[in-house]
């Protein structure tokens, strides 16, 4: 972790399951147990150690356990540290959060389930590299398949609303077809009646002519 003077985490790593708030315990444990006396140094507890170095303000930590080697966590200590300044232009409060994952990045190269990685400066920085290149790729691939799928939304959306319109359309010409056909039907019935009477005046007409 690197922390505050007080102890409070800015950035912390967790490389074996522990719940926060032993992480935060142990970290505001450690104002109160460290030797301010030397450059880097370690302290132990009942149940951890404690490894760690000044950085003006700060603190880089490490949490082992108390039959961890100490000088292989010395060593881990110094490559945790030399990583800092690699992805902060100052060793800050607020610059350290604003890089927080790419710190925490360089930290997984370091030390995977418990135990150093036999890696370097370099290695580190290169390999966090493909890391952000390979998300690169994977952003930019999301984004287009996002893009593809906006633009076939609003196609489609285009497309039904077209559909509601010819249907709109349709609906109203069958409404002025039917109307004009039941205004229609009165007349007919009109000419037919009076072609009747017609008929009828002229049958009446022939039969009385003859004298029935």
């Amino acid at each position: 972790a690197v922390c505050t003077k007080a102890g409070k985490a800015i950035v912390s790593r967790q490389f074996v399951e522990m719940t926060r708030t032993r992480i935060e315990g142990l970290l505001a444990a450690f104002p109160k147990l460290m030797n301010t006396g030397k450059q880097h140094t370690f302290v132990e507890t009942e149940s951890v150690r404690y490894v760690y170095q000044p950085m003006e303000k700060l603190y880089m930590v490490l949490i082992t356990t108390k039959n961890s080697n100490i000088l292989e966590d010395l060593e881990t200590l110094r490559l945790f540290s030399r990583v800092i300044p690699e992805y902060c232009r100052a060793l800050e409060e607020n610059e350290i959060s604003e890089h927080c994952f790419d710190l925490i990045f360089a930290f997984d190269e370091i030390v995977a389930l418990g135990y150093r990685e036999n890696v370097n400066l370099a290695q580190i920085r290169t390999f966090t590299e493909m890391d952000s290149h390979e998300e690169k790729v994977f952003r930019a691939v999301r984004e287009t398949q996002e893009r593809e799928a906006k633009a076939e939304m609003r196609r489609k959306a285009k497309e039904l609303q077209q559909a509601r319109r010819d249907a709109e359309r349709q609906a109203s010409q069958s409404a002025g077809i039917t109307g004009l056909s039941h205004h229609a039907q009165p007349s007919f019935a009109v000419q037919i009646f009076e072609a009747g009477m017609e008929y009828f005046d002229s049958s009446v007409s022939q039969d009385c002519g003859t004298g029935w």
